[in-house]
Parts: C-alpha cells; sequence; structure tokens
C-alpha cells in the first residue's frame, strides 16, 4: 500500500514547477518588512496581518496568508530582548537562521516539495487555530485567543522545519547565538524536549486543546519522515548485526583502496564535485537514472535522469 509519504514524493517528483522557488526568501523579506513597520507603527503592522480567528470569520481573509510575515516574540523577558537593539539582534539571528535552513531544505528537497512541505504545514497550523477558537467557550478573549494561536502557528511550523533539517544534517555545527558551537542533532533533541513538553502537559491538565498546535507540527514532520525513520532504524539494526561480518569488512577495504587509487570516494555526475574537494557535502546516488550515477546535494534532485 502506497504511503502518504511515497505519495507526496511521487507528486514532487512528476511536478518540479509547481514549487515556489525561494519561498524562505520572501516568508524571510516579509518578516523583515513587518518588522521594521512595527517599529514605526508601534505594532500595528502586526495586529493587521496576524491570524485572529474571530475578525478572519468576518471576512478578513487575507489574515490566513498575512499571518506568515508576523515576526515571533523574541529573547522572552531577556534584559536583551528589553531594548531595540537587542530585539532586532536577535531578531535578525532568528530570521537568517530558519532562512538558511529553509535554503538548504530547499537544495536537498526541490523547489516543490520544499513548498508542499511548507504550505501543509502552515494549512495544518490554520484548521488547529480555528478549532481552538471555535472551541474556546469565551469568544469575548478571540484576539487573545488568536494572538497566541498566531504565535504558536509559526513556532511550530518553524521548528517542523528544524526537525527537518536536524533529521537530514545531524552533525552539521552551529553556533548559538553566533558564539556557542553546537551540533545540529543536540539542538533539535534539546527543543524535542520541550516539544514534548507543550504536549504532554495540556494533557496531564486536562486542556488537550492547546496540546494540537506542537502536535500538528509533529504530523507534518513525520507525513515527510516516517519511512526515513523506519529504514533508519532498519538500517541500524542491522548495522548491529552485521559490523564485524566478514562482508563489511571487505567492503570497507575496498572503498579505502578505491579511495586511494581515485583520490575520492564520490564524485558529483554533474558538477564534478568530489568527497576530497568538499568533506562535509553529502552525495547520494540516483535511482530513478539507468545506472551508478553519484550525485553531490546540490544536484540530487536537479539533474535530468540518466535513461
Amino acid at each position: 500500500m502506497k504511503t502518504l509519504s511515497r505519495w507526496i514524493s511521487e507528486f514532487c517528483s512528476k511536478h518540479p514547477n509547481l514549487g515556489i522557488p525561494d519561498l524562505i526568501k520572501y516568508i524571510a523579506v516579509g518578516n523583515v518588512i513587518v518588522f521594521v513597520g512595527d517599529m514605526v507603527t508601534q505594532g500595528m503592522l502586526s495586529q493587521f496581518v496576524s491570524f485572529y480567528p474571530e475578525l478572519i470569520l468576518r471576512g478578513q481573509i487575507w489574515r490566513l496568508i498575512t499571518f506568515v510575515f508576523a515576526p515571533l516574540p523574541v529573547g522572552g523577558e531577556s534584559m536583551l530582548s528589553q531594548t531595540i537593539f537587542g530585539r532586532t539582534f536577535l531578531f535578525a539571528l532568528m530570521t537568517f537562521f530558519y532562512y538558511w535552513i529553509g535554503t538548504s531544505l530547499e537544495r536537498q528537497w526541490g523547489s516543490t516539495r520544499f513548498t508542499v512541505f511548507y504550505g501543509l504545514g502552515v494549512l495544518f497550523n490554520i484548521a488547529a487555530g480555528m478549532i481552538l477558537y471555535l472551541s474556546f467557550p469565551f469568544r469575548a478573549t478571540g484576539a487573545l485567543l488568536g494572538y497566541y494561536v498566531e504565535t504558536a502557528n509559526m513556532y511550530y511550523v518553524n521548528m517542523s522545519l528544524f526537525f527537518s533539517f536536524a533529521t537530514l544534517y545531524p552533525d552539521m555545527q552551529v553556533n548559538l547565538y553566533g558564539i556557542i558551537p553546537l551540533k545540529v542533532k543536540w539542538l533539535a533533541l534539546i527543543d524535542l524536549v520541550f516539544f514534548g513538553y507543550a504536549i504532554v502537559s495540556p494533557l496531564m491538565s486536562g486542556q488537550w486543546l492547546w496540546a494540537l498546535m506542537p502536535i500538528v507540527a509533529i504530523l507534518n514532520y513525520l507525513i515527510f519522515f516516517w519511512e526515513d525513520l523506519i529504514n533508519t532504524l532498519g538500517y541500524k539494526r542491522a548495522q548491529v548485526r552485521h559490523r564485524t561480518s566478514a562482508q563489511t569488512i571487505n567492503f570497507k577495504k575496498a572503498q579505502k583502496e578505491l579511495r586511494e587509487r581515485r583520490g575520492y570516494l564520490h564524485k558529483c555526475a554533474v558538477c564534478g564535485v568530489t568527497d576530497q574537494d568538499d568533506p562535509n557535502m553529502e552525495f547520494r546516488y540516483c535511482s530513478k537514472c539507468n545506472g551508478y550515477y553519484c550525485y553531490c546535494a546540490n544536484h540530487i534532485n536537479n539533474h535530468s535522469h540518466v535513461q
């Protein structure tokens, strides 16, 4: 039976031109415009574009799209966030970080798959936000609830982006706040703890509706990565069984000899970059090409299949 993940992969492969190239760039630019506009209008621009269910039901349907441009609060109650310079610095840092993640995912997946992932996450959270609003017993607090829903929406959409990035590039190192070097997988594990708390805490207190936001973000992630996670678990179990087998030892020996003879192990069939030129570059082999063709991360989803 074909899974949803496989169906999405086939759809994106058959419709490579349906995506929005550089989508995350437009999102980041929109965030910058609204952030600067808020500084001039004392937050009025965010109020105009944010996700307020009560106002959407009154006909302000543009909010179903424009809320993705509303900047998230940064810094919490920290001293740095109390000044204009501090808020601007934290906003710029966060915006650049998610822009970098988005462009990396788009290079890896292609524009269509990235657009579908981001768009599906937004749609899931719009649905969850409307369910929260319609289920809330006090409609008079709709504006306050709308603000919570709006911030939660984009926070969890961005977090699903980060989990996707951490799955594809677990060992990549980033500098937390531009200073502290950490591997992406450790940051993802820390965020996973907060995710778990955001789900478990409402369930334990009987307010299960508030767990919808993190749940739908995890759902979006699982739709795209379920098969990869299952295959990874199966691969690791097989790796434990065969790590010391004669075949494994011979394969590693053959790889070592090949690297010594050619000077590299992997070489992109499009641009010619090798693992010797860029040790951090990931290489994959295309199952749709007729033959054993290797491609770098920049071209695995951006090449003409050899038939």
